[in-house]
């Protein structure tokens, strides 16, 4: 089923969403690849306060390319999710409600993700450059000298993306498979 949907994310929203949907968000989405969780991660151990507000918000596993004249940013494909895996449920039972990668994500996480009804999307990869037309606007907002890595704030359109782990558990990786 094709959804359009706004962010940050709100339950009820979260919970129409069913593995498998093919789903357009628009609204503000932040970006954190490997070096901002592990700084997220280090500053939570210290109790210092996040750069971003994480409640009800989505985070995708990106790091663009410089943009070229003109636009906001370059190339936006996403990133192996697994790769955030071991921060990823600390950062669910604070309130983060969607993720955007590819690939698939462990047990820990599945079950952090149905713990706290959120939701994983998977963005096409090798597609960054047709993605990074829905990026309406981009501001680094934390951890700049990360370059890449830094944390963004991203304005989207239409973000074209696929429900992979909905909030009851089900995963399109695993569907898929029983299905062929």
């Amino acid at each position: 089923m094709e959804k359009h949907i706004k962010a940050p994310l709100d339950n009820a929203t979260i919970c129409d969403l069913k593995s498998g949907d093919y789903v357009y968000i628009s609204g503000t989405i932040y970006t954190a690849r490997d070096a901002a969780h592990l700084r997220m991660d280090e500053a939570l151990n210290k109790n210092e306060q996040l750069p971003i507000f994480i409640e009800q918000n989505i985070i995708y596993y990106m790091g663009p390319s410089p943009a070229r004249e003109g636009r906001p940013i370059g190339s936006a494909g996403p990133t192996t999710a697994s790769r955030m895996d071991k921060y990823t449920p600390r950062l669910l039972d604070m309130g983060l409600k969607g993720m955007i990668g590819k690939g698939k994500r462990n047990q820990e996480v599945k079950d952090a993700i149905v713990r706290n009804k959120a939701v994983y999307f998977a963005a096409i990869g090798g597609a960054g450059a047709l993605l990074s037309k829905s990026i309406i606007a981009s501001e680094t907002v934390a951890y700049d000298d990360l370059g890449t890595e830094a944390i963004r704030k991203l304005e989207v359109k239409d973000f074209p993306v696929i429900v992979v782990i909905d909030s009851d558990g089900n995963d399109l990786y695993e569907t898929s498979v029983k299905e062929v």
